[in-house]
């Protein structure tokens, strides 16, 4: 007899006799007749063993216990209309056992799989019960969705599945690397992937032309809640392109990935807003448009006022913006927007300035500050309405982005603005091609120096490289950075000036990427691309609020593995081998 899943138990199976196999998730014994939960992959069932039906049956039923497996055969029976459960799918039929055999025994599990308040640590250490959750396997089937529907539109485009190495060389790209070193090269290192960013560009200069990799790589840098220091790549590279080429083959890519997982129709093209824009409105360069609650730039308003807060602000080359909360101001006490003062100032923000507006207008500790006249212009220039809250914050430009977008997130979140079933996808372009840190006195590539410049901006590269944008490109959903690109740079003598406004003398260039300059001489073609983060896209797509419950074996927020009890101490044989003297004090 074939075995069947708990799903394929329906109506249209009563008094067939079936084979059943899965875990015992629950166990009832009414005296005389034991009832079971039977969970497999698929589902639950309802199994009854009837001394009526088989006492040999009943008498094996009696010794099971949660989380034994066990192999069972029987007839389908429609249950009585009372005991219909319609919580389970299977809830109108029901099993009669007539042959059961334990397949493996089961200790008392450290927590129920039907719980679902369980310590995150515990759920860690013991992943493989954790996985036998409906929800977490849910989730993984949702992966395995994506991943299905993305290497089948990439076939159908004609593009490559091609392995790139995992032992590579160190290379800056942002975060720290991890090191593997080597036992038969002493004292030298491999570094794992941040990610087959020179691989995939070698690929393209080796005539490969369409790429594409779902792919491991590697961050050793400090984790939040959507982040894990090894992560799934969707990689995609390709030749002979340019950057509306890319963003209409990527809208089709999550078109296909939306409509086979999600049955969703997404309209393209998708909306676009500059880098400025982003920052300018949403305080954010990857905006969630789910809702309002925009930044509105006072700047020119303040410079006219004798509040000195706002007036200093805009005289030392900063700025003042303002989230309006419509209809929030009955809803807000003191002390709330106390609480909202204290999460900007997280974000460097020395206050947070408000506003509420009654019947009798504006009114609030910086009221006083305004005249009349000015608060009539400020409640046109904000079309103000009763019982609206305004929170402003007065800073650098960089401190009042940081302040209020976060802000703006976290009111969208607290005031229920997000819907996790809508899927607002947007591009942001024209970013800056460098990032300047105060700290060291120099600029780094704002993505990779791999990125190509905007042809315009070429000749700022040396002179004003503050103002040169890229040819780079991200995809954000709800907020999220879902994936990053660019069009490369293919001329080895753009690459060497690129390496030169960067601060590489020549032998760091040459030291860390000779290889790939001289690669160039050789006849590289323009070429392009986009990294997905599929960590994230799932997490987004099944409404998760943590990166963890997406991944198969995920690590915990220092990095540990608590199944494997790893990171863990190795031999001293071990360490010999690799030339390693290891020096840390535990205490």
């Amino acid at each position: 007899m074939t075995r069947i899943y708990s799903n394929e138990v329906t109506m249209d199976t009563v008094e067939e006799s079936i084979h059943l196999q899965g875990w015992v998730q629950k166990r009832r014994d009414l005296g005389g007749l034991i009832f079971i939960d039977l969970r497999d992959k698929n589902g639950l069932i309802q199994v009854v063993f009837n001394p009526d039906v088989s006492k040999e049956a009943l008498t094996i039923a009696d010794k099971i216990r949660t989380e034994f497996v066990v192999d069972i055969k029987g007839t389908v029976k429609k249950r009585d209309a009372k005991q219909v459960n319609k919580n389970i799918e299977s809830g109108e039929i029901e099993v009669y056992a007539e042959e059961i055999e334990i397949l493996a025994k089961s200790k008392t599990p450290p927590f129920q799989v039907s719980d679902d308040n369980i310590n995150e640590d515990t759920r860690l250490k013991y992943r493989y019960i954790d996985l036998r959750r409906p929800k977490l396997q849910g989730i993984l089937k949702t992966r395995s969705k994506i991943n299905k529907a993305v290497r089948d539109f990439l076939a159908q485009e004609d593009f490559m599945d091609i392995e790139t190495p995992v032992l590579s060389k160190s290379t800056p790209e942002g975060a720290r690397d991890y090191l593997v070193p080597s036992r038969v090269h002493p004292g030298e290192f491999y570094a794992l992937p941040q990610s087959p960013q020179i691989y995939k560009q070698l690929l393209m200069l080796s005539g490969m032309e369409r790429y594409y990799q779902i792919v491991k790589c590697f961050r050793d840098e400090d984790l939040r809640a959507d982040r894990q220091p090894e992560f799934t790549q969707i990689d995609i590279e390709k030749s002979f392109t340019d950057q509306e080429d890319i963003i209409d083959m990527n809208e089709r890519l999550i078109q296909y990935v939306m409509k086979t997982v999600k049955g969703l129709d997404i309209p393209a093209p998708f909306p676009r807003i500059t880098y400025d824009d982003a920052m300018a409105r949403y305080g954010v360069d990857k905006p969630d448009t789910r809702f309002g609650l925009e930044l509105q730039d006072l700047s020119e308003f303040s410079s006219t006022v004798d509040f000195k807060v706002f007036k200093a602000a805009v005289e030392s080359g900063g700025s003042v913006k303002a989230i309006v909360v419509e209809g929030a101001a009955p809803d807000f006490s003191r002390k709330d927007i106390d609480k909202l003062e204290a999460f900007v100032k997280n974000y460097g923000a020395k206050g947070l300035a408000w506003m509420k507006v009654n019947e009798d207008g504006l009114q609030g500790p910086i009221a006083k500050f305004f005249d009349d006249e000015k608060k009539q212009e400020l409640s046109e220039t904000l079309s103000l309405k009763t019982d609206d809250l305004v929170l402003f914050v007065a800073d650098k430009d960089s401190v009042v982005h940081a302040a209020l977008g976060n802000l703006r997130n976290k009111l969208g979140k607290d005031l229920g603005l997000t819907d996790k079933e809508q899927f607002n996808f947007i591009w942001v372009t024209d970013w800056p091609l460098f990032e300047y840190d105060e700290d060291l006195g120099r600029y780094f590539a704002a993505h990779h120096p791999f990125t190509s410049p905007k042809k315009e901006d070429i000749d700022k590269l040396e002179t004003a490289p503050h103002e040169v944008k890229a040819n780079a490109y991200d995809i954000v959903l709800n907020g999220y950075e879902l994936g990053g690109g660019s069009i490369r740079i293919s001329d080895a003598e753009l690459q060497e000036r690129m390496f030169r406004a960067l601060g590489f003398t020549d032998e760091e260039r040459d030291s860390q990427f000779g290889f790939l300059i001289e690669a160039f001489q050789y006849g590289a073609p323009p070429h392009g691309g986009i990294a997905y983060g599929l960590d994230r896209f799932v997490m987004l797509l099944t409404g998760s609020d943590n990166i963890r419950d997406v991944i198969a074996f995920p690590k915990t927020q220092n990095a540990s593995d608590l199944m494997m009890n790893a990171p863990s101490d190795v031999s001293a044989a071990q360490l010999k081998e690799l030339h390693i003297d290891v020096a840390v004090d535990k205490d």
